[in-house]
């Protein structure tokens, strides 16, 4: 198995065919060896053609996909996740998530899907994304397989200081998508100042506080080569104690992605 790479590539919403393999091959050769799609993001066959444009041996790329909302029953796991297989010109993802736990999720089903997946070696590993606490717990519960990451919208201003705890006492990772809040640290105050201290930009601040916790890994979304880089560059920033425990402090809470139907409104 590809081992796990805690930084990674995002790519939502980017489903411009050129742009989504450029910003792939570009991410691989600046050093990224982690790339997350979805299959809601209709972008699956353009990741694919970037890790197979990229000089980057496929063993060498840990891939993550996530199963839609409508693609939950047990027969659609299997359908989909071939379907998915083919468009990334694959054998194998690294991760398959559960991309929300609602719509056509249905524990008993979905779970053992999964569980079948992975002994049949079409995916290394089980993920979850947008679960509760109490849904995690028995998504952990019912599934053979460990669950290996857990995916959730995490920053600064959404610390999801229970999830954390939750994976570091299941032993999973905590993977963070609106890891740089779409934008809005550049807007905090801690962050901007933490980065003049640094000669960095609130991004890299909120990368590096991200990977600064144990068991939490970061897939920032980018497109152009100058933002692949400067994400990128989070990697050689060092945040002191200081600086971890004032943006720990920050008390500021928004969540951006949220709707009705989402799981912590239920």
């Amino acid at each position: 198995m590809s081992d796990f790479h805690r930084f990674g590539l995002g790519t939502y919403k980017n489903t411009d065919p050129a742009d989504c393999r450029n910003a792939v091959r570009t991410a691989l050769e600046t050093g990224y060896r982690h790339v997350d799609t979805a299959q809601m993001y209709d972008n699956e066959t353009y990741v694919g053609e970037g890790i197979a444009e990229a000089d980057v041996a496929r063993d060498d790329v840990f891939l993550a996909t996530k199963l839609d909302m409508d693609n939950l029953a047990r027969d659609a796991v299997h359908e989909t996740t071939a379907e998915s297989l083919e468009k990334l010109d694959t054998e194998y993802v690294d991760l398959l998530y559960v991309h929300w736990p609602i719509d056509s999720y249905d524990p008993a089903e979905t779970l053992p899907a999964l569980d079948t997946l992975r002994t049949e070696g079409a995916i290394r590993n089980v993920g979850l994304s947008n679960f509760t606490p109490e849904l995690l717990d028995e998504a952990i519960e019912r599934l053979e397989s460990p669950v290996f990451a857990h995916q959730v919208e995490m920053h600064p201003l959404l610390q999801q200081e229970e999830l954390h705890e939750r994976a570091l006492d299941d032993d999973h990772w905590l993977v963070a998508y609106c890891p740089v809040a779409r934008g809005q640290v550049a807007d905090v105050p801690e962050l901007v100042e933490i980065g003049e201290k640094h000669d960095a930009s609130p991004y890299q601040v909120s990368l590096a506080w991200l990977l600064s916790k144990e068991n939490v890994a970061a897939i920032p979304k980018a497109t152009s080569k100058a933002h692949i880089v400067e994400n990128y560059g989070a990697l050689d920033l060092e945040l002191d104690d200081e600086d971890v425990a004032r943006i720990d402090g920050i008390e500021r809470e928004e969540r951006l992605v949220d709707f009705p139907a989402a799981p912590w409104n239920e």
